[in-house]
């Protein structure tokens, strides 16, 4: 039902733009008046009463189309996007380094380095 109701709005759209580009603005009768055609294919009025009963129609039909697929939608979701708005989520627990005590932080120096040095400051 939801994909006919589609179907038929979107072919309901593409029509109601091709009807609404196939008429005259208003202006353009006062061209008319100075030499312009007659338009007599369809009669003296011109094709005016045809082509607005015919916006009218699919006009009508594209807003039930429309305000019939936003109730299906309403009616079918069950879930909302705004639903998870008031729920507050815990933090991440994330775990920071503490800094190291005096006593980590002396590093020896390999055993052949200090007799190197020792032995340089011998030497001097």
């Amino acid at each position: 039902m939801d994909t006919l109701l589609t179907i038929v709005h979107v072919v309901v759209c593409l029509f109601l733009v091709g009807i609404v580009l196939l008429q005259h603005g208003k202006g353009a009768d006062i061209g008319a008046t100075f030499g312009g055609s007659s338009q007599s294919l369809f009669g003296t009025e011109g094709p005016l009463p045809l082509l607005n009963k015919i916006t009218t129609a699919a006009a009508i039909i594209f807003m039930l189309t429309s305000v019939t697929l936003a109730y299906i939608s309403s009616q079918s979701s069950t879930t909302s996007v705004m639903s998870e708005v008031g729920v507050s989520q815990p933090a991440a627990k994330v775990e920071v380094p503490q800094p190291l005590a005096k006593e980590d932080m002396a590093v020896e120096k390999p055993a052949e380095e200090t007799k190197a040095v020792e032995e340089t400051t011998k030497e001097k």
